[in-house]
């Protein structure tokens, strides 16, 4: 069973700590269902290009039910219906699909939408992007391929010192949305010293949930000895949670995709064990830890509250609308 833990003191009684929030956001759920009910409204199979949300169970059980999940359009037949994910597309993949004539649903997460405009804007306004980020990671792909000529991408704090730009140049700074915001905020720091001209977006790029489950772990860290993160390797926000626990004073911390990769010693000598997930994780998979946790002396979870979401996001409108024409 789960407990709340009142903030405003240490938490006590109970050996498990379970981060509330925690597990899937607005963009992830809208990411998700708009497969499903792309599957449910035109029948399998319905293509989707990488991976919906970043996660082998998700993509595993939306395959069962009829998705082939491809990397590349060319992969596509021709005339078929493909779901592009939450993460984004340049605009080079939207093209491809017009030219093959297949049926889009673009399913991005609208806050990585925000961040695709933006960088239209700013390279409108004739301002280089320099754009924190994982080199590879689709999101960042996506958010480049808006102004190719005009982004620069900064993965840590220390590329900012081998940047080099006129002292007259226009500079901004865009972000991907799963990054730890600590380190984030750091390259943002050390940006602005050494170009005092840099201007900020409108608002931070970090979206809601990797803030709050980022200030969560970091609310159960410093109280555990044992932080599991349940997420898959390709999560840039699971594996950031695995960081931030620990900088904030986990003694471990282990990211695993599900109870099976759970290593029995990372028990020994411990009382109190954390327990959060990425933004892409369904949720019975934590339950399945905190159960396997209960038959190995952890019994009961407190949870400790650090923030409330209640944002949803629309289905995509292509979709929306090809629903009320079918009176579903």
């Amino acid at each position: 069973m789960t407990t709340n833990v009142d903030l405003g003191m240490p938490p006590v009684g109970g050996s498990v700590l379970l981060a509330d929030p925690r597990g899937y956001c607005a963009g992830v759920d809208r990411a998700v269902i708009t497969v499903e009910k792309a599957l449910d409204l035109y029948g399998a199979p319905v293509y989707v290009r990488k991976q919906i949300v970043h996660n082998k169970h998700v993509v595993n059980d939306l395959a069962a039910r009829g998705a082939i999940f491809v990397e590349e359009l060319g992969e596509v037949p021709e005339g078929a219906t493909v779901v592009f994910s939450a993460h984004g597309v340049s605009p080079a993949v939207h093209a491809e699909a017009a030219d093959r004539q297949l049926k889009t649903i673009d399913a991005t997460c609208p806050l990585v939408t925000k961040v695709h405009h933006e960088a239209k804007r700013f390279a409108r306004e004739g301002k280089h992007i320099l754009l924190i980020g994982h080199a590879g990671h689709e999101e960042v792909e996506g958010t480049a391929g808006e102004a190719p000529e005009s982004i620069t991408l900064v993965e840590h704090p220390d590329d900012v010192d081998g940047l080099k730009f006129p002292e007259d140049a226009r500079l901004s700074w865009l972000s991907q949305t799963t990054l730890s915001v600590d380190e984030t905020m750091e390259t943002v720091r050390r940006l602005r010293e050494k170009f005092p001209q840099l201007e900020d977006p409108p608002s931070d790029d970090i979206c809601y949930a990797t803030q709050n489950r980022q200030v969560a772990v970091k609310e159960i860290a410093r109280d555990s000895d044992l932080v599991i993160v349940v997420g898959s390797a390709n999560s840039s926000n699971s594996v950031r949670l695995v960081e931030v626990a620990l900088e904030a004073g986990a003694k471990a911390s282990y990211r695993i995709d599900d109870i099976s990769e759970f290593d029995d010693a990372w028990l020994e000598g411990v009382e109190r064990v954390g327990v959060t997930s990425g933004a892409s994780v369904p949720d019975d998979l934590v339950q399945a830890v905190l159960a396997y946790l209960a038959e190995h002396g952890h019994p009961d979870a407190d949870a400790v509250r650090t923030a409330e979401e209640s944002l949803t996001f629309s289905l995509p409108p292509e979709l929306r609308r090809d629903m009320k024409a079918a009176g579903v």
